[in-house]
């Protein structure tokens, strides 16, 4: 779970010692059948043949740059890969019970990976699908293990619903869409807006990214965006824009796409959706 500032809590559960009692009464049949689950659960993280020609060392890496939802993804697509030249270099896939992408053998990427034809050490990752709890340990250890952790730095944009923001002052205060902060101890740039106030947390895989680059030192930022809508919208993704100087010293960037590209994305996101189904 990551908290205020990137904090890492650790939480113990009697669940653990319970699990494993249970385990050990387990037929021969519920074994088959569990290993099955996890099977059908597993993480697929594939990587094209150029960039692994070099198997003995992990990808060079100097910046990650994730998006999380679609309103994120569509950020990213809109201001930065349709500037410059960029290539797909790898793909993730995961079946849960909200996230179909892999129900079919050869099921539909749920993350795709871009990297810059001008700045090979950059890595853009857009992902439009939910990770479910049991998968994002998996997630970020298949992606963070085949990344060169050293000298990387981690930006991380986020959807969130405003239902999930916790303020004294009523929401409706505030203009909606907005931006929160969030980052690892090791991250020593300045943020471009105001930080995640307590005691909001964030969950799911931003927290797990977030919490992964605390525990291995990586510096790291996260701009969640609180928005009143789960579809795909212009409002939202421009919103995204106080992180353009962060993206600014490593890309090419369209700073003010047009109405056409963005509606174009937006179409896109929404035909491809199964974030919240």
């Amino acid at each position: 779970m990551a908290t205020f500032f990137g904090e890492v809590l650790s939480v113990y559960s009697r669940a653990v010692e319970e699990d494993e009692d249970e385990l050990e009464d387990e037929s021969e049949e519920d074994v088959q059948i569990r290993r099955e689950i996890e099977n059908k659960r597993e993480v697929h993280v594939h990587w094209s043949s150029e960039i692994t020609k070099s198997t003995d060392k992990p990808f060079q890496c100097s910046d990650f740059i994730i998006g999380v939802g679609h309103n994120a993804a569509g950020f990213l697509s809109a201001f930065v890969l349709s500037s410059g030249s960029w290539e797909a270099v790898g793909s993730a896939s995961l079946w849960n019970e909200r996230s179909r992408g892999s129900s079919r053998p050869a099921g539909e990427p749920s993350c795709r990976f871009y990297r810059s034809a001008g700045c090979s050490s950059v890595l853009i990752c857009l992902c439009t699908c939910f990770v479910a709890e049991d998968q994002l340990f998996q997630w970020t250890e298949k992606v963070f293990g085949f990344i060169q952790t050293r000298g990387l730095q981690v930006l991380v944009l986020s959807d969130a619903s405003v239902s999930e923001y916790t303020t004294a002052d009523p929401v409706s205060a505030s203009p909606v869409p907005f931006l929160r902060a969030l980052k690892s101890s090791a991250y020593q740039d300045r943020v471009h807006c105001p930080m995640m106030e307590q005691p909001n947390i964030v969950t799911c895989l931003p927290a797990a990214v977030l919490s992964h680059c605390q525990v291995h030192q990586i510096p790291a930022v996260l701009y969640q965006c609180y928005s009143d809508v789960v579809s795909p919208d212009t409002v939202t993704m421009e919103t995204y824009k106080p992180a353009l100087p962060c993206l600014s010293k490593l890309v090419t960037l369209d700073s003010s796409p047009s109405i056409d590209v963005l509606r174009k994305v937006v179409k896109s996101s929404e035909s491809q959706s199964n974030l919240y189904t």
